[in-house]
């Protein structure tokens, strides 16, 4: 598919959300990059979530999800990555002569490009980490087969005064949050770092009011905070993935979700998953999770 593509052709990618899938998008961005250098991408991303893209090389323009944006970029080749109705119509919105997306999709009468299944590409049987699911769709376009990098995210460098821990004791269902007594807990026994715990728009970090909180509204201001912190400490969501992405030393805590395919990526990383109620993880276990980083925390 690559090689049918005039040179300095647009691509779209569609990837709408959330910011564990957004920022695990970024290596298959690098891929498609490396693969053909001149290619101009845009990524189609909800205004919450494009700080993930802003300030990529490999990214020549964040567009909104809206129908009319796609047409005026003008892509040669729009790939959906996320799969729902809506990325559906935006994909037969961007009016590209070549539309592709993975063969499990529905809608597929809008595809004349069928990504196979991340295990038929990569030969393996085995369940695949979500950055392996979509690097292996840029495999499949005629990428040249690389190991799978890091996910790659973009911003200023704002060291602190002394040496740091985020802890992101919050999850997007209650199922996934380890209790908040024992982020507590842990913030309690940091001996070399400082506990900031870190939230978004609307989250009430009040339990947490003995420790320095920090509510960002702006994605941007929470990778700067994740970027220069020694160590970071959360439940499995999309900050633990930024963790990974800029190399910081992790524990993450799993519940409902299947540490095999949202596991931080290439990093340094503990990762503790419940087998049932968050409440089965035991706090010596994240303290020794802790040691066994080498942290001096």
């Amino acid at each position: 598919m690559l090689d049918r593509l005039p040179e300095q052709a647009k691509v779209l990618i569609i990837r709408l959300r959330s910011l564990g899938d957004c920022v695990l998008t970024t290596p298959a961005l690098h891929i498609l990059k490396k693969a053909r250098p001149d290619l101009r991408i845009a990524v189609m991303a909800e205004d919450r979530f494009a700080d993930v893209f802003r300030g990529n090389p490999d990214v020549n323009a964040v567009l909104p999800p809206h129908p009319a944006a796609a047409p005026i970029w003008k892509p040669k080749l729009t790939i959906n990555l996320h799969g729902g109705t809506r990325s559906l119509w935006l994909t037969a919105a961007s009016l590209a002569g070549y539309r592709a997306g993975f063969g499990h999709f529905r809608g597929q009468a809008v595809y004349n490009v069928k990504m196979p299944r991340a295990q038929e590409v990569l030969g393996e049987e085995r369940p695949v980490h979500t950055a392996e699911h979509l690097a292996s769709g840029m495999f499949s376009l005629g990428a040249r087969r690389i190991e799978i990098p890091r996910a790659r995210l973009f911003a200023p460098v704002v060291p602190g005064e002394r040496p740091y821990a985020v802890l992101h004791a919050l999850a997007s269902s209650p199922e996934k949050a380890w209790p908040a007594e024992r982020f507590l807990a842990i913030a309690r026994s940091l001996k070399h770092c400082e506990p900031v715990f870190l939230g978004g728009p609307g989250d009430d970090l009040s339990p947490f009011s003995e420790f320095r909180t920090v509510v960002n509204n702006s994605l941007l201001d929470s990778m700067v905070l994740i970027q220069s912190a020694s160590l970071f400490i959360g439940n499995d969501s999309g900050p633990a993935h930024i963790a990974a992405a800029f190399n910081v030393p992790l524990v993450v805590l799993f519940g409902a979700s299947d540490p095999v395919t949202w596991a931080p990526w290439r990093v340094d990383a503990r990762t503790l998953a419940a087998g049932g109620p968050m409440t089965s993880i035991q706090e010596d276990q994240v303290r020794r999770a802790i040691e066994s980083l080498g942290v001096a925390a």
